[in-house]
């Protein structure tokens, strides 16, 4: 077969007859720009990034000045072309910034009319009209499909209808397309078999709260809209393609294909994407099959390689997760001969779309349908619009069904889908690239990529930012979070959820020198959701068990101060992987006592084990003595010192986390431990008695002491006390700082304290931003987990120039998130902590309404402990709402009029801790990282989300001491700095001196 396919690539390749498509003409000005960037790496990403950033420029001022910014001929190549248009941009003046900015517009238009048929469903009849006498029939996909609003995902909705409604009279003057004259068929179908009007359409876009934790929510919500559009499409006589998206999407698209499939299986005319670069699509397409025989269904099956190929890796090895798509172009070109195989075999029930300019690809189509005997109404061939016209002609001949898939829409939506066509032109391993700008030879173009893949190649997890192991260990790799695209990690969570109500409401005893210690006053903990439900009944300690508590870890400290470094970390490894082994279970607590959402639970999860393979292997490093400069005859050793018995004061919002953080740090320098959970979260944490427990921890290095907020005050003032470690509000932490300095009776030691205070965040979104990122990122860092981090944003700082565009598109947004318990997956947020957070951010709400004007306030679900999310505006830096830390879903939203005013107000308050910029200008993200004071300032991305290793967290002024949990320092704030030195020199020898 391999020997047929050359056969038949050789002869499409031969008819070519050197022609090239436009897009590698350099005689042709979109020729020019793809030569330039085939000729220099640097170069080719500047022009992508500008052209995905052109769309936002809207003034003449703000084209020069990023023209200049993204062609700095001191970056490397920069075209003449360009190096004078970045030269007259930079010093043209306003008449030469308005030519330049006229000029390019023109162009980069022009650039985006190659790919997309038209701006507005008008235009795009009449390109179709012209795609149909070239011979050709479409399917034609509407650009933009990136929603951030239910509002949005209607209005995609009447764009499909309305691009329907002119598709259905234009049809009416389209002859069909003649088919083979051996085969029957339909004379008012195309080919004889094919409707002609088709449409392609993305299930993400119209619905925009898809999420794959919940994925049956998710699908009823699409389903709920493409209906309409498909019976629209059965009304007009057309076809139907369910577009693949990204694979977090992948099982939702294929569930709504087969549910339409079998909702209207007397209408054939549905087809649906797979992607050949995913390792799943075999499995896929196998059990797609089975289905269709035992349903008795027809399939139709667009065949791609795969349009996300980056934003997968990326995805995959940010998050630790196992890479979902072939890492080798090769690979990904056998898997597509493999599926093309399997449904040429099942023709009788499948049809198949070959959408590839692979001339190989092609090339194996033919060759296999040939020698299976397959049916030409049973394959077609599909090339995208505005590329590879000399294959589309050649198709034309040999095959006679080409169809041509048509993005229409406007230019600032169709960006996207523009860069990914140059990204995929530019690839140096696409195979126009190949053949038509690098000229390769038609015998390797058409070599079996069987054979051509790479065999035994890792496609395990990334490192997630290894640092250097301990002896023994292997290198630090962050915990994958929870992967809801797997069934059954979407299965695991609500069983995990029902498990642990069959065990509710046990009495939960304190734990003093490893000895559990049950005391007569106990409290509820409840379920903020439905404050009625009781998870526990948790003993509280008094004065007595504080003395206790401290008297045991002081008990305990000289032996473990002797303990070995090594040996400390080896209990904090084997506590993670307890941890890790339970890790459903433990989220599950979090969902119930806290109100955090699946993901939410998960991610904490995984930053406590992170936390205790991280610190294990830091103390490790710090465990051998640094030998120093040292002189002949004399040696000096750095090394470290524990302090003593640490009270560690824990916060309820990450009650795992940072718990397991502040804990596992005083342990493993040397440390004893006396623990105080928030009383909101004790069952969560004495979740670390277990696991300290399981590691086998030797008596009175770790004690847990839940109890009122005199225990606490009790613990800070003992005497016996030398380390706090502290996070919450900075209200207590000041409170504590000062109670700290006190020096009382006995005391050996200056208590040191450890504290991470509060925040009050910002978010500035340049007039560049792209806003289907920026609305986004908004949302989820001022609402994710109800805005109850101390990382979450409150404050977002918008530039006069797109204030309009963007509130608008956060009202919708905000509008479109729901509210209700957290176990549920469908909700986006849950209960605020309990009653007392629900009053105080009740008030700041009154505030708002005084201060500003209220943008949106949504509707409380009924119950305690639930609040309204609020946008308020019109608010300034000397407001109370901009700068006193709220702690809930509340979000002042401020107009800047310049990027110079923006970071302004964004360092105007008395906290430095996270911060982000949304900018697509090097010299405004440049200006941000030199003068945006925070502890964690991200550009381009959310502001939530810190991860132990890569992003070390912390803040300064009223947000802490300069602390960064996560990171190299942070056990050196449990620890003393010693110096040895050593003389050895004797009667003046010195044993170094040679």
């Amino acid at each position: 077969m391999n020997d047929r396919i050359i056969e038949k690539g050789k002869d499409l390749i031969a008819a070519l007859g050197g022609e090239k498509p436009s897009l590698f003409e350099e005689a042709r000005w979109v020729g020019t720009i793809m030569g330039w960037s085939l000729k220099n790496d640097a170069f080719r990403t500047s022009m992508l990034r500008f052209i995905d950033v052109f769309p936002s420029l809207s003034t003449p001022f703000l084209f020069a000045s990023h023209l200049a910014e993204y062609f700095d001929e001191r970056e490397g190549y920069v075209p003449p072309a360009l190096r004078f248009a970045a030269r007259l941009g930079a010093h043209g003046g306003r008449l030469g910034s308005a030519v330049l900015s006229k000029a390019i517009r023109y162009s980069i238009e022009k650039l985006g009319k190659q790919f997309i048929v038209g701006a507005d469903a008008g235009n795009a009849v009449r390109g179709l009209t012209k795609v149909r006498r070239q011979g050709c029939a479409f399917s034609v996909d509407l650009l933009g499909e990136a929603v951030v609003s239910e509002d949005e995902a209607e209005e995609y909705v009447g764009l499909y209808m309305a691009l329907l409604d002119k598709l259905g009279p234009g049809q009416r003057a389209w002859q069909p397309l003649p088919g083979p004259r051996d085969e029957g068929g339909q004379a008012d179908l195309d080919w004889g078999f094919a409707p002609k009007i088709s449409i392609s359409l993305k299930p993400t876009s119209l619905f925009s709260q898809a999420r794959p934790q919940a994925s049956a929510d998710s699908v009823a919500a699409m389903l709920r809209r493409i209906r309409p559009v498909y019976e629209k499409v059965i009304e007009k006589g057309g076809a139907l393609c369910i577009d693949m998206e990204s694979f977090q999407y992948k099982d939702m698209s294929l569930e709504i294909f087969r549910r339409l499939r079998s909702e209207y299986r007397a209408y054939p005319h549905l087809a649906i994407a797979m992607q050949a670069y995913l390792r799943d699509t075999g499995r896929d397409l196998s059990l797609l099959l089975d289905w269709a025989r035992q349903e008795g269904l027809t399939l139709a099956i667009r065949l791609v390689k795969g349009a996300y190929w980056d934003y997968e890796v990326l995805r995959a090895r940010q998050n630790g997760w196992e890479i979902p798509v072939y890492t080798d172009k090769a690979e990904t070109d056998a898997a597509f001969e493999r599926h093309v195989r399997m449904l040429l075999r099942n023709h009788e029930i499948a049809s198949l779309a070959c959408a590839s300019h692979n001339m190989r690809s092609i090339a194996a189509v033919l060759a296999m349908a040939e020698e299976l005997r397959v049916p030409r109404d049973r394959y077609e061939f599909q090339v995208l619009y505005g590329m590879a016209e000399p294959i589309r002609r050649v198709l034309l001949k040999r095959a006679g069904r080409v169809r041509l898939y048509c993005p229409y829409g406007r230019i600032v939506p169709g960006m996207a889908y523009l860069v990914r066509r140059l990204l995929e032109n530019t690839a140096n391993q696409g195979f126009l690239r190949l053949m038509f700008a690098e000229g390769r030879e038609a015998g390797e173009l058409l070599l079996d990529p069987g054979r051509q893949a790479k065999k035994g190649e890792d496609h395990g997890l990334h490192d997630g930012g290894a640092s250097e192991g301990g002896e023994g260990l292997p290198p630090f790799s962050n915990q994958p979070p929870a992967d809801f695209t797997r069934q059954e990690e979407r299965e695991l969570f609500p069983k995990a959820i029902a498990a642990l109500r069959r065990g509710l409401a046990k009495t939960l005893p304190l734990s003093l020198n490893g000895v559990d210690r049950v005391t007569p006053e106990t409290i509820p903990s409840v379920n903020p959701a439905d404050p009625g439900e009781v998870l526990a009944l948790v003993c509280q300690a008094g004065r007595k068990e504080a003395e206790e508590a401290v008297e045991a870890a002081r008990r305990a400290f000289e032996g473990w101060r002797e303990t070995g470094g090594r040996e400390r970390a080896a209990y904090l490894v084997k506590a993670a992987a307890w941890m890790r082994s339970r890790r459903h279970e433990l989220a599950a607590w979090q969902v119930l006592e806290i109100g955090k959402q699946w993901d939410q639970a998960s991610a904490d999860v995984a930053e406590a084990i992170d936390f205790l393979e991280y610190y294990a292997r830091e103390m490790i490093r710090l465990a051998a003595a640094q030998k120093l400069p040292s002189p002949p005859g004399e040696v000096n050793h750095y090394l470290h010192e524990p302090r003593g018995v640490a009270v560690v004061i824990a916060p309820w919002n990450f009650p795992l986390a940072i718990s397991t953080g502040m804990v596992s740090a005083a342990i493993v320098t040397g440390n004893c431990v006396v623990y105080k959970p928030s009383p909101l979260t004790p069952v969560i944490g004495h979740h670390l008695v277990e696991a300290f427990n399981h590691a086998l921890l030797p008596p009175g290095v770790f004690n847990f002491l839940p109890g009122p907020t005199e225990v606490a005050e009790l613990l800070i003032d003992h005497p016996g006390v030398s380390t706090i470690a502290f996070t919450g509000s900075t209200q207590v932490g000041l409170r504590i700082i000062e109670r700290a300095a006190v020096v009382h009776p006995g005391q050996r030691d200056v208590k040191r304290v450890i504290c991470e205070m509060g925040g009050k965040n910002a978010i500035i979104i340049d007039e560049d931003a792209d806003l289907d990122e920026a609305v986004p990122a908004v949302l989820v860092s001022a609402f994710g987990f109800q805005g109850q981090k101390c990382s979450s944003c409150s404050r977002v700082i918008v530039l006069d120039s797109i204030y309009e565009g963007f509130t608008a598109r956060l009202v919708r947004g905000a509008g479109s998130l729901s509210l209700g318990p957290a176990e549920d997956p469908a909700f986006f947020m849950g209960p605020v902590a309990d009653g007392a957070a629900q009053a105080r951010i009740l008030k700041y709400i009154d505030l708002a309404r005084q201060e500003g004007r209220v943008l949106y306030s949504g509707e409380a679900p009924e119950g305690q402990n639930y609040v309204p999310l609020t946008l308020v505006e019109e608010i300034r830096p000397e407001h109370r709402i901009a700068q006193e830390e709220i702690f809930g879903p509340v979000l002042a939203v401020m107009r800047a009029k310049t990027f110079e005013e923006a970071l302004q107000w964004a360092n105007s308050t008395s906290f430095a801790l996270t911060g982000g910029v949304f900018s697509r200008s090097p010299r405004h993200l440049e200006e941000a990282r030199r003068r945006f004071l925070v502890g964690n300032l991200y550009l381009n991305r959310p502001i939530t989300g810190a991860l132990v290793g890569r992003q070390p967290f912390g803040g300064f002024r009223m947000s802490g001491l300069g602390t960064k949990a996560g990171g190299e320092e942070y056990l050196l704030h449990f620890m003393d700095p010693r110096v040895v030195t050593e003389n050895t020199a004797r009667r003046g020898f010195a044993p170094d001196v040679r």
